[in-house]
């Protein structure tokens, strides 16, 4: 019964992202596209599952997410433990992220934030510092969105309070932002800036 109950609680949290967040999913989904046509790049950010789906996310845009097309620039921010380790020795845990957007990120380029809590310091300071830059903001969130949902210029509220099912809708929807870019970047070859 315990495997039934988690499956139904998933799928509630499923249908009520169904209703609630295929539009914003969507709005990612065009920003992305604008911003792979004129040149620029997607980074993505999080701790812990958050960091494993945001080097998922990534790898599906340089990778392929279905179809064969032109690789898409992207990167997560989390992947390099070298940087991260010497940036939380030498400043603070809190800026891991901030200080590798203030070397990556240019004007133009979407830098999306993931945090099942939304209060995540250190993603937190990363999209601060990607709107200082001149960056389109966005993050994709739990619980009730926390602090992170009012310095972004995109928040995907997954309104759960279960982490689990959280970070299970984030990567759904995560899919089908890149297969709605995918299907309208299949011809691409790079950008154009």
């Amino acid at each position: 019964m315990f495997i039934q109950k988690e499956t139904q609680e998933l799928i509630e949290v499923l249908n009520w992202a169904k209703d609630n967040l295929a539009a914003k999913a969507e709005e990612l989904a065009n920003v992305i596209i604008n911003c792979y046509q004129n040149g620029g790049k997607v980074i993505l950010m999080g701790n812990g599952g958050s960091a494993a789906d945001a080097q998922h996310i990534a790898a599906e845009f340089t990778g392929r997410y279905k179809l064969e097309r032109g690789s898409f620039p992207a990167l997560a921010l989390n992947v390099n433990t070298s940087t991260i380790t010497a940036v939380g020795n030498d400043y603070s845990f809190d800026e891991i992220f901030s200080r590798q957007v203030q070397g990556f990120a240019v004007k133009g380029d979407v830098v999306i934030g993931l945090s099942t809590s939304g209060n995540s310091k250190n993603v937190h300071k990363g999209l601060e510092a990607a709107a200082e830059k001149g960056c389109y903001t966005a993050a994709i969130l739990g619980k009730d969105g926390g602090t992170i949902k009012s310095i972004v210029d995109l928040s995907i509220v997954i309104k759960s309070n279960n982490t689990p099912r959280v970070q299970e809708c984030t990567i759904f929807l995560a899919h089908c932002v890149c297969d709605i870019v995918d299907r309208a970047l299949l011809n691409y070859v790079g950008g154009k800036k």
